[in-house]
């Protein structure tokens, strides 16, 4: 994984936003299932912040207010005590499209690891959740070895391999953004269509 983590490192700030913005799109339905059952968030706002983060890595002119669109975004964070598994899921969504924000923004060098790392803690989350393993050793194998962390493990290297691979130009975003939607499936297999 530590070679993963230094390639990522290694990107130009475009490029890891790029991979950022693809990995907030398969975190999205996660939230959008919350909101769907909980009553709470507002999927559409995640949908117009992600965009507007979209927009920005296509038309270098374009001019956003990211500091505006990070106070949307805290609005739009689960309840604090709302400690439900979904809202969990909800709040790494927004956790990870605001580490994207604060890139964009000039600030988090580590914002590019965090969102890796925030999207394969809540696949481990929901395997330990589903598996129900009380030995530690048995559950890291279980969990290595589980088919969406194997997914998960996939999808980030073809996202990765995407943004490291030629010219980030309309085509290759477009190429990026399909690759995260994942057919409106998100990291933990769930769908809200």
């Amino acid at each position: 994984m530590s070679g993963f983590f230094q390639r990522l490192q290694q990107l130009d700030p475009r490029r890891q936003q790029a991979f950022m913005a693809a990995l907030c799109e398969r975190l999205l339905p996660n939230y959008r299932l919350y909101a769907e059952t909980a009553g709470h968030g507002d999927p559409h706002g995640m949908r117009v912040i992600l965009d507007l983060v979209w927009e920005q890595l296509a038309v270098k002119e374009a001019r956003i207010d990211f500091d505006r669109q990070a106070e949307k975004l805290a609005e739009l964070e689960p309840p604090a005590e709302d400690d439900s598994f979904g809202a969990r899921r909800a709040l790494e969504a927004v956790v990870a499209l605001s580490a994207l924000l604060d890139i964009l923004r000039g600030e988090a060098p580590e914002a590019v690891l965090e969102v890796s790392r925030t999207s394969r803690s809540g696949v481990r989350a929901f395997i330990e959740l589903t598996e129900g393993e009380e030995d530690a050793t048995r559950l890291d194998k279980l969990i290595r070895d589980h088919p969406l962390m194997a997914d998960e493990n996939d999808f980030q290297d073809a996202v990765l391999e995407a943004v490291e691979a030629g010219a980030l130009d309309r085509e290759a975003l477009k190429a990026l953004r399909r690759l995260g939607r994942n057919d409106g499936v998100s990291n933990l297999g769930l769908s809200a269509d």
